[in-house]
């Protein structure tokens, strides 16, 4: 199955297009992308359709944040606008417009994180919302420079995505970083694993420092204290409420049923009733039908219910003073003599005994 990006990657590709003589729309029409599925088609308000603050979208089309295209395809829309306008630039004119906002759900996750660390942490864990074809991690250095560390920017595609994504997508990454850092933040060097595009100076200009080309990966080489570098303005609730709606709107690729299962008990246990029917609800699936897939992973509900049990109860009893009558209830249990029995079974003792071994 082709993998698949959001197509607010190539927010204001359009009016770029057009500033370069060329004819934005059409281009991505030649591609089969509807029309504002990049940029959102403003209304105009004589029409009768703007809102109170004057800045409509058509509401008919899609809103560019939500709307997925073909990875490829979005890289061969951006290799063909750059050689046709003759524009070898064109992945870093782009990037030059973009900023958090493209990551749409994720920039929010991000965006109110504690310290840089955190949200990079967030963007590795949750890019897949955005593209499962880009992956972002830190690396080690690779030029092995003591006190610095590699922002790897890549893809989990067999083939490497082609020079101008690579450029676009490097840039904006800077561009993020930029944002969230409140400015520069020390980049020591850029790395890409293509021959320069544009005059070697454009690069420079672009991440105001020393760029190498034809290496292994693309990374940004930065201090590695930018990870524990604290953010500011950051709200730890909205970022809560942000992850959670991450977790429950979004899979992962190549995440199993049994996953999906273990995370929806977690969320529930000790609030809603542990059944199979209302964790099928919940994952939009006939309870036969879960039973199925999880057969099918070498599993049932009840052994995944009752693991999530166990780590639920090994955690509340080791590490909280929770009276056991509140243990219980946390982990769905309807009597402490169940909490007793489950004990045993699970450590080979009785709660006291284990939270007693735990120590203080």
């Amino acid at each position: 199955m082709a993998s698949m990006i959001r197509a607010a990657a190539l927010r204001g590709l359009t009016p770029l297009v057009d500033s370069l003589g060329g004819d934005g729309a059409a281009l991505l029409a030649r591609f089969r992308v509807p029309p504002g599925a990049v940029d959102p088609v403003p209304v105009d308000p004589a029409a009768g359709d703007a809102t109170e603050h004057g800045d409509a979208t058509d509401p008919g089309g899609p809103d560019a944040p939500d709307v997925l295209i073909r990875s490829a395809t979005a890289g061969r829309i951006l290799e063909t606008a750059a050689a046709e306008l003759d524009c070898p630039d064109l992945g870093l004119r782009l990037a030059e417009h973009q900023g958090p906002d493209v990551l749409g759900p994720l920039a929010v996750a991000v965006e109110n994180s504690a310290t840089m660390g955190e949200a990079l942490d967030c963007a590795s864990r949750f890019l897949f919302v955005h593209s499962p074809a880009l992956r972002v991690s830190r690396i080690d250095d690779p030029e092995g420079a003591p006190g610095v560390m590699g922002l790897l920017y890549g893809s989990t595609e067999p083939d490497p995505p082609p020079p101008q994504a690579v450029d676009l997508g490097l840039g904006v990454f800077h561009r993020i970083v930029l944002v969230l850092g409140g400015g520069p933040y020390g980049l020591r060097s850029a790395h890409l694993p293509h021959p320069p595009l544009a005059p070697v100076s454009r690069y420079r200009e672009f991440f105001g420092t020393d760029v190498r080309f034809e290496r292994d990966a693309a990374v940004l080489r930065v201090p590695s204290e930018l990870a524990s570098r604290p953010m500011h303005g950051g709200d730890e609730t909205v970022r809560a409420i942000a992850i959670d709606y991450l977790e429950n709107h979004f899979d992962r690729p190549g995440r199993t049923v049994t996953d999906r299962v273990r995370t929806a008990l977690v969320r529930s246990l000790g609030t809603s009733p542990a059944r199979i029917p209302s964790v099928a609800r919940l994952l939009r699936m006939h309870p036969r039908t879960l039973q199925r897939h999880l057969a099918a992973e070498g599993t049932t509900f009840e052994t995944v219910l009752d693991e999530v049990r166990r780590e639920a109860a090994h955690r509340l009893i080791t590490r909280s003073d929770l009276p056991f009558s509140q243990v219980t209830a946390m982990i769905g249990l309807a009597e402490q003599s169940a909490l007793t029995r489950a004990s045993r079974r699970w450590f080979g003792d009785t709660p006291r005994a284990v939270r007693r071994a735990a120590g203080p």
